[in-house]
């Protein structure tokens, strides 16, 4: 009971940023964050998303949040949003760099502009907010998290800028966690598996189009609920590293030693027509 209780007080009035905030995984652990009582920061680039999230806050978990419009691809508009929120918040306890996009298609078939705006979202995004929030982070001893993949370390097919920008995440943030070691910040890495969001349906096209994309699975496929609530006991925790994958172990030996077998079992039918 006391360490129910004890657990429920942590982020009490702790300052979150959450970026990507308003679908899947992000909303999710919006709304898991504001049952804990924290302070919460919505940074999306739908702005009419953001604010119905607001209202949802305000009128379901009595939260008055704050929402920011901002791309986080653009390293300006990063630190722009950066400023206010230290401005009118005083700091920032918890980063959780969720912000993601996906794409979907052969190498061969994909423009190095498509390479560039899913390393942009995924990889730079991540790497301008943690350099604009490092100094308040160090200063209040606080979180870095970050939302990489089962792809940072079993390759799903016909996703090479997407695994890529999962694998440069890890390079980054092993890193900077032994960096930052003594500092009392502490970073977490978070794998999760196939969930269920809705980032498929703005998968990019090799053109660079946005068009929904059958959504990968294999095994069970986990909601989005089920996985904030284990980011949030992991950073209860202040762990460094959290997988989730519904493949883990096996889902490596596979690719590793029968990669068709996983292009198979991971793969929908049609994408192996194609």
């Amino acid at each position: 009971m006391y360490r129910k209780v004890f657990a429920s007080k942590v982020f009490e009035r702790k300052v979150v940023l959450i970026t990507g905030g308003c679908s899947g995984i992000g909303r999710a652990l919006v709304l898991r964050f504001a049952q804990a009582g924290a302070r919460l920061v919505i940074v999306d680039i739908d702005s009419e998303g953001l604010e119905a999230l607001l209202q949802y806050l305000r009128d379901h978990h009595n939260c008055d949040a704050l929402g920011l419009h901002c791309d986080v691809a653009d390293a300006g508009a990063v630190e722009r949003v950066m400023a206010q929120v230290l401005e009118r918040c005083g700091g920032i306890d918890v980063l959780i760099n969720n912000a993601g996009i996906t794409q979907r298609s052969r190498f061969a078939d994909t423009p190095r502009e498509v390479f560039e705006r899913v390393m942009a979202v995924n990889y730079f995004g991540a790497l301008y907010c943690t350099q604009a929030a490092l100094p308040s982070l160090l200063a209040r001893q606080g979180q870095v998290i970050v939302l990489s993949s089962l792809s940072g370390f079993v390759p799903l097919h016909y996703r090479a800028a997407y695994n890529a920008s999962k694998h440069a995440l890890h390079g980054l943030f092993d890193t900077l966690r032994h960096e930052l070691e003594g500092s009392g910040v502490n970073v977490m890495l978070v794998c999760p598996g196939f969930t269920a969001t809705d980032m498929h349906r703005n998968a990019l096209e090799g053109d660079g189009a946005v068009q929904a994309q059958p959504a990968l699975s294999i095994g069970k496929v986990a909601s989005a609920q089920d996985v904030a609530e284990a980011i949030y006991r992991a950073a209860l925790k202040r762990r460094s590293l959290l997988v989730l994958s519904n493949v883990g172990w096996r889902g490596q030996l596979l690719a590793r030693w029968f990669p068709r077998l996983f292009e198979r079992l991971v793969l929908p039918e049609p994408s192996r027509s194609r």
